[in-house]
């Protein structure tokens, strides 16, 4: 007989790098049971980064069906899951045929570079230039980042999408509303909705009216048609169409910064959280009412917990590469075989003696918003070996983190005494410390590391029509946390900031959206590239076998060039 733990509450948590579904016990906040599934990243040119929106849709009935076998294995009743909430990677792009339920390109991941040329075509249209012409409607500097340019790219460069929408078959949506119309029914009736802070994501969104913005639309030239309707981040969208868990209320969905903020309690003014994953984001609540930063971090709409609920804003510190340095030093250096074995390395030496690395591959995003950067290492020294590489990429995920940090004070006034953190990355100690160490103050992780998956669960326990879930701070169940303290004296963590700093400014300005970076010289550095990296790819396991291979590469390139000049 399957035993009884009251109302229970799932969690589809869908990131860049996976997807996960989560069951809660509503009473006490306990992760009962999960499954996950990796999700392939594609990039079919440098710089485009890409999904397919069936492998995510797949992914996740995939691991709701894991789920709730793990469950009946456990002896616990799957009938006791009474809502489901969804959080998603945010901006990431996709457009879908509605009469037929099929994506109608790849999705356009949020930390793609594609659109630059796009982003500096519209500011053409903007007086000075000014990159932060919306910032009062949106929050958002005009930028690579935000779903409306990969939306305007889409549109200029898919003759599929284009058919589509002039055939009104096309609906555009963020991962949450590709997910909650293909859950609730897809072609036959499905629900084409967002909640507040995923809208609040794509640049096209009022986020005091808490209306898509006819202006912005215009600017941007979207038909207002293809856009899905917004809804709170806590109510009832609809119903699960198919699988074990048929029937059970959709009831919750934030961006899943949006849902950490919330699994973290910060429901106070000032309270802020910083979450590691594949980038890196500080949120800190600011209340009822919108705070505009004058240091490079931008606005956000934090939460809003029902139809007739108050809305709650954050300022957001974004930082394109966390995890995903790790992940490129063992997928693409070959240094590590897994992202565990780069903690090791780091914590064998202890230091990155004098090297630095800027992993700024998709450019720089909050303080700076500059496109043009591009990763660089410096420092380096005979002396330096993959272990200080190591140790200077998870101190890099550090001085980012420090660097949105000290915006963060200036624009609220009153320094954060700790930071409250989470997400897969904080199960390295190395990395925690360093964080300590870099900011000079206490860093707290909960005990429970699931608090993207925790508040996704809360805001549709929560739901009108659901109410399994208190949200009353009395009710909230208290957390148990890990400390990290300070371990050198502030002047060394202020030198070695300094020098962080200086090599962040050799970063700027390695890109333009001109130049010959596409077209026929494009597809024979591709093809030459991947030639040379099968003839010389045992040489990617060390250092400088990696820097031959880049000489290797920039020589075929100018050849490309010149033959490029000669055949164009």
């Amino acid at each position: 007989m399957a035993a009884s733990l009251g109302p229970l509450v799932g969690a589809i948590d869908q990131g860049t790098s996976s997807t996960r579904f989560l069951v809660f016990n509503a009473e006490t906040a306990e992760l009962l049971s999960h499954h996950q599934v990796e999700i392939k990243q594609e990039f079919p040119r440098e710089g485009w980064v890409e999904q397919d929106p069936m492998e995510i849709l797949n992914s996740v009935y995939e691991c709701v069906e894991k789920t709730c076998e793990k469950m009946k294995q456990l002896n616990i009743n799957i009938t006791n899951i009474r809502a489901i909430g969804v959080t998603n990677q945010r901006e990431t792009t996709v457009v879908w045929d509605k009469t037929t339920g099929e994506p109608l390109y790849n999705a356009i991941v949020w930390l793609d570079l594609r659109t630059q040329s796009t982003v500096e075509r519209l500011l053409k249209k903007v007086p000075g230039r000014n990159k932060t012409f919306s910032k009062f409607k949106t929050g958002l500097p005009l930028s690579t980042y935000f779903s409306a340019v990969k939306l305007r790219w889409l549109l200029d460069n898919v003759e599929e999408i284009r058919q589509a929408v002039e055939d009104q078959r096309a609906m555009f949506g963020t991962i949450d509303s590709w997910l909650i119309w293909s859950l609730t029914g897809g072609k036959n009736g499905g629900v084409h909705c967002t909640d507040v802070t995923n809208a609040s994501r794509t640049m096209l969104f009022n986020i005091h009216s808490l209306e898509w913005d006819p202006e912005l639309c215009k600017f941007f030239d979207i038909p207002m048609e293809i856009l899905p309707t917004v809804r709170s981040s806590s109510e009832i969208y609809g119903v699960m169409e198919s699988g074990a868990l048929t029937g059970v209320p959709i009831s919750g969905c934030l961006g899943d910064q949006h849902a950490a903020l919330v699994g973290q309690m910060c429901f106070q003014d000032g309270q802020a959280k910083n979450t590691y994953g594949t980038g890196c984001f500080l949120l800190c609540n600011t209340g009822q009412k919108s705070v505009f930063s004058e240091h490079g971090l931008i606005t956000t709409i934090a939460y809003k917990m029902g139809r007739d609920k108050p809305t709650f804003y954050a300022l957001e510190g974004s930082v394109a590469i966390a995890g995903a340095v790790v992940r490129w030093l063992r997928d693409n250096l070959g240094i590590a075989k897994t992202s565990q074995e780069v903690e090791k390395l780091a914590a064998d030496v202890g230091t990155s003696y004098g090297c630095y690395f800027v992993p700024a591959f998709s450019g720089l995003y909050a303080p700076y918003w500059e496109p043009s950067a591009r990763g660089i290492i410096c420092g380096l020294t005979q002396f330096t070996n993959k272990n200080h590489i190591a140790f200077a990429a998870l101190e890099a995920v550090c001085f980012q983190t420090r660097e949105i940090l000290d915006a963060m004070n200036k624009d609220c006034g009153i320094p954060l005494s700790q930071l409250q953190v989470d997400g897969g990355m904080t199960n390295n100690k190395i990395l925690m410390q360093l964080q300590s160490d870099i900011l000079c103050i206490p860093v707290v992780k909960p005990s429970m590391p699931e608090t993207t998956a925790l508040g996704a669960a809360m805001a549709a326990g929560a739901a009108e029509g659901v109410e399994v879930w208190s949200l009353n701070p009395g009710d909230l169940t208290a957390v148990t946390c890990e400390r990290f303290e300070p371990q050198i004296n502030p002047e060394e963590s202020e030198y070695r900031y300094a020098r962080w700093k200086k090599a962040v400014m050799k970063s700027m300005g390695w890109e333009t959206s001109e130049g010959p970076s596409n077209g026929n010289q494009n597809l024979m550095q591709n093809e030459t590239s991947v030639l040379i990296a099968k003839l010389y790819s045992p040489c990617l396991h060390t250092l400088w076998g990696f820097v031959f291979l880049r000489f290797c590469f920039h020589f075929f390139s100018l050849l490309c060039c010149d033959w490029y000049c000669q055949n164009a």
